[in-house]
């Protein structure tokens, strides 16, 4: 990780792919990430962590079993941890995450993407 400033919209630049988060930083024991989102992510939940979603460009759903959280850009909202919900955007949004280091984005290490840095 670099000691420099974070430019996120150039971070964000530098790939295309959907649901893939990248990490840009860390925090203590945190990875903060960006990722690019476009339609529904699957259901899920994180038994052990909070989960945080923060909009920098677009506008995401978070749907929850009994209602649906709507974000535009520079809102944000944090999942209870043990809390099933499935982020959703209709057209592509840009978002800011922060999980503990090494957090499966699906809630569950065999279907989470892997970690990518840049």
């Amino acid at each position: 990780m670099s000691a420099d400033a974070v430019n996120l919209a150039g971070k964000l630049a530098l790939f295309r792919e959907h649901w893939q988060p990248r990490t840009v930083a860390q925090l203590n024991d945190y990875d903060v990430m960006v990722v690019k989102v476009k339609g529904e992510f699957v259901w899920h939940k994180h038994d052990d962590t909070d989960d945080f979603f923060l909009v920098l460009a677009g506008r995401i759903q978070i749907r929850l079993r009994d209602r649906v959280v709507a974000l535009g850009p520079g809102e944000l909202f944090v999942v209870p941890r043990g809390v099933e919900h499935q982020p959703f955007a209709e057209e592509e949004a840009h978002v800011l995450l922060i999980e503990p280091r090494g957090t499966p984005n699906t809630g569950d290490a065999t279907t989470a993407q892997p970690r990518r840095v840049v």
